[in-house]
């Protein structure tokens, strides 16, 4: 007899595209009432698996059950007709349109009756309240932030009622405050019966909120490990296949001459000046909770927002104030936190997104010589590590870690001297996180300097060589090697001055 509530199952299945095998016998058993993660490193057919749940894509072989019947979907409405609701990394709302219209976009005709304009305003009211703390419906989506945009995109798959929520990297966008609200209303729905899979890349959300996780590797599943059994060692071992994984700290060491020097920087009217010096060689991290001041900072020291105070590049015929438009002629490279809005072109090739700021060097009698940018590329895809195809091949059929990697290298191939990295890692595997750490170790060991913004706190403690933590659109304090820790650093999020350095 069949079970009614027996789950989502899958079970020995495959799918290729082309040449490429992204799922081999895969296998995964969701639970009603349970969060069960499923973590993997980039290309390790996460997203294959989340677009076949969701009816974007069709397993070649293998099944897919929901409470033992047969799932068949061949498109994401069918698949949210059978209970199945899908919150993608990527954000994704019309601008244009209000809160209200972007929470029940596309729901039409996936319920039994119309829901009134009034019904439709309490539910969106009351979701939104419990994830996000409450938005106005009637704003623009576009004059949301990042994280409250997540959140109406998520609101969208719970006004579904689904019987399986799916979250492809959903938290990546949240502030901590909406992040902890969220798993408050997870944990809710489990209680109800709810199926969740989650996905994150960030271990202490992986052990926060995980019942069981299920670790894919090249395609197929490795392991699964009920609570008790987690541990971090382990399941980065089952993701890269390795036995042991390196967590020491980068080791102190004595920075060179000053390259920039900020002076009396406001971010807001009311807030206290920054003062601040980056050196040759170092690695300086920028942290901070949503929406205080450390993103705003970081493009100021880019040159791509303006306001009070001053900002100055050392060169050696002189100081030169970094101004709007000039930071990449000055030497200053910056790479935007939100990859497919800010730094991608979706419609372009890979070796064409590379070689964008570059394309000066790639000229011959006013000609683009592509064989050219096409060499220089291949020998960064070559010292990053990059697993892609043909240059010629459009950027988005690459993971997200390699789409990382080919926009480090667009930067990397203007040879700056001063490295801005904004959340660099956001979304990308644990094997991609610690190849770019190795990267960016090396590059200041040549004497570039660094200034990231990251979101992880352990991040910041394994790389840089002191933080700067944000709070209130000011410098709250400033935590040097010797105090650095993640005691120390979420101590200052949360305005505690007993265990930093100011």
């Amino acid at each position: 007899m069949n079970n009614p509530s027996s789950g989502l199952t899958l079970t020995k299945v495959s799918k290729r595209f082309g040449a490429t095998c992204a799922l081999s016998d895969a296998h995964l058993n969701l639970r009603p009432g349970e969060i069960h993660t499923l973590l993997g490193e980039n290309g390790s057919g996460k997203s294959t698996l989340v677009k076949i749940l969701g009816g974007v894509h069709s397993p070649d072989t293998g099944s897919v059950t929901l409470d033992s019947v047969p799932v068949n979907s061949r498109s994401p409405r069918e698949a949210t007709d059978l209970g199945i609701a899908v919150v993608f990394q990527e954000v994704l709302t019309a601008g244009s349109q209000s809160v209200l219209e972007n929470v029940w976009l596309g729901s039409h005709g996936t319920f039994r009756r119309r829901l009134g304009r009034s019904r439709q305003r309490s539910i969106a009211q009351d979701v939104l309240s419990r994830i996000a703390g409450g938005i106005p419906l009637d704003l623009p989506a576009g004059q949301l932030s990042l994280s409250q945009r997540q959140s109406v995109c998520i609101a969208r798959a719970l006004v579904r009622e689904p019987k399986v929520l799916i979250l492809d990297e959903s938290t990546a966008s949240l502030d901590v405050e909406s992040r902890d609200l969220l798993f408050v209303e997870l944990r809710r729905l489990k209680t109800q019966g709810t199926a969740i899979l989650f996905i994150s890349h960030r271990m202490d959300e992986v052990e926060e909120i995980s019942d069981r996780v299920t670790v894919l590797r090249s395609g197929r599943s490795v392991a699964t490990v009920e609570r008790a059994d987690l541990s971090i060692g382990r399941l980065i071992s089952d993701m890269t296949g390795n036995t042991g994984h390196d967590e020491t700290r980068r080791k102190p060491h004595d920075p060179g001459d000053v390259v920039l020097q900020v002076s009396n920087v406001r971010l807001s009217s009311a807030s206290a000046p920054i003062n601040f010096e980056l050196r040759a060689g170092e690695v300086v991290g920028l942290a901070g909770l949503e929406g205080h001041g450390q993103d705003q900072f970081l493009k100021r020291l880019a040159g791509t927002a303006a306001g009070p105070g001053n900002v100055v590049h050392i060169l050696p015929e002189g100081g030169l104030k970094l101004t709007e438009r000039n930071g990449d002629a000055l030497g200053v490279a910056y790479l935007p936190r939100e990859r497919r809005g800010e730094s991608l072109f979706e419609s372009m090739s890979i070796r064409e997104n590379f070689a964008l700021p570059t394309l000066e060097k790639d000229r011959r009698g006013g000609l683009l010589d592509t064989v050219k940018s096409t060499r220089r590329f291949e020998a960064f895809a070559q010292s990053l590590s990059m697993r892609l195809g043909a240059p010629q091949d459009p950027i988005s059929t690459l993971s997200g870690g390699n789409q990382q990697k080919v926009l480090l290298a667009r930067w990397l191939a203007t040879d700056p001297k001063v490295l801005l990295l904004n959340d660099p890692t956001r979304g990308v595997d644990i094997g991609t996180k610690q190849e770019i750490y190795e990267i960016l170790n090396g590059l200041s060991a040549q004497g570039m300097s660094i200034v990231v913004l990251s979101s992880e706190v352990d991040e910041l403690v394994g790389l840089a060589d002191r933080v700067l933590v944000f709070r209130d659109q000011e410098v709250f304090a400033h935590i040097p090697h010797s105090q650095l820790s993640t005691d120390s650093i979420v101590a200052a999020y949360f305005g505690q001055k007993s265990e930093v350095h100011t």
